[in-house]
């Protein structure tokens, strides 16, 4: 009877959280008729205190006569990039304050969950998850970033470089502060994997790679807060199924997993930080009192 409630706690998860997701969706806002702007009015027209509209602010700074000779797409990607390189060290330090109540006081919690795990696990769903946890390996969760990073490339309406830096610079702080975290640790993992394992990356991936595909497809797409919700909930299953099989497995600590997942929400929280920063900074869609009608306008002084 434990074996099978063992294994009813991975559907008993995914239904939940697809249940919380029908509850907020159910109680969001009606979805606006079509053909509205799904986000604020576009600016143009609204002059700001100096006489400015308050859309074109960055694109008057980008080409007023002050502005560096570098094209305002480098700048752009050099201001997303420093973002990203500084906010990868705040979740690093907060990763190792993290790391350090792990360290000393997971033992006691994974160690008995383990050994019960164990004891109770039955072979042919220990194999089925033995496939389902892949969704989570380096490089399946690279290949889908590669994948969408040349979709969103082509059907991105502004900024197309921004999607492939986004998802490039995701991978690269990822992996190497990833790397980092388990040498300053260096803690050994289950006995059926016994190298390195905190935070779990398959956990950590799952959360910034698919999250953040998730989000630029929203971003672009939709913007609709049921959508949203349902983004969330999806990346949120993905990530408890990986949870949940790796820990089936026990090829991660309980608190390893549970590690990745806020290491990895972190991670996802920057790099939408960063996309909505660019995107208001260079007068994208993105930015407050831009529309993506708005933005179709032609530039003043420009032939339409």
């Amino acid at each position: 009877m434990t074996k099978i409630l063992l294994i009813l706690l991975w559907p008993a998860g995914i239904a939940t959280i697809l249940a919380i997701a029908a509850l907020l969706a159910k109680r969001a806002a009606p979805a606006a008729p079509a053909g509205s702007s799904p986000v604020s009015p576009p600016a143009a027209g609204r002059a700001s205190r100096h006489g400015v509209p308050a859309g074109g602010r960055a694109a008057a700074r980008a080409s007023g006569p002050r502005a560096s000779g570098l094209p305002p797409a480098v700048r752009s990607a050099a201001k997303f990039l420093l973002i990203a390189v500084a906010g990868a060290v705040a979740v690093y330090a907060v990763t190792a304050l993290l790391g350090l109540l792990v360290v000393h006081a997971g033992p006691t919690i994974d160690k008995p969950i383990m050994n019960w795990t164990i004891a109770h696990r039955v072979h042919s769903w220990a194999a089925l998850m033995n496939r389902l946890t892949k969704i989570g390996d380096t490089w399946t969760t690279w290949g889908a970033v590669v994948a969408a990073a040349v979709c969103l490339a082509v059907t991105w309406r502004r900024n197309r470089w921004l999607p492939p830096l986004a998802l490039a610079a995701a991978i690269v702080v990822d992996h190497y502060t990833t790397i980092y975290i388990r040498h300053t640790f260096e803690r050994p993992g289950p006995p059926g994997s016994p190298h390195g394992t905190f935070p779990s990356g398959g956990a950590d991936r799952v959360i910034i790679l698919y999250g953040l595909i998730a989000y630029l497809l929203w971003h672009e797409f939709s913007r609709q807060r049921r959508t949203g919700i349902w983004a969330v909930a999806t990346v949120a299953a993905l990530a408890f199924s990986e949870g949940y099989s790796r820990g089936y497995l026990t090829l991660h600590w309980f608190t390893d997993v549970l590690s990745g997942w806020v290491y990895g929400s972190l991670l996802l929280l920057l790099f939408i930080f960063a996309v909505r920063y660019t995107e208001a900074s260079s007068g994208g869609p993105g930015s407050r009192g831009t529309s993506r009608g708005a933005a179709r306008e032609p530039i003043a002084g420009r032939p339409g």
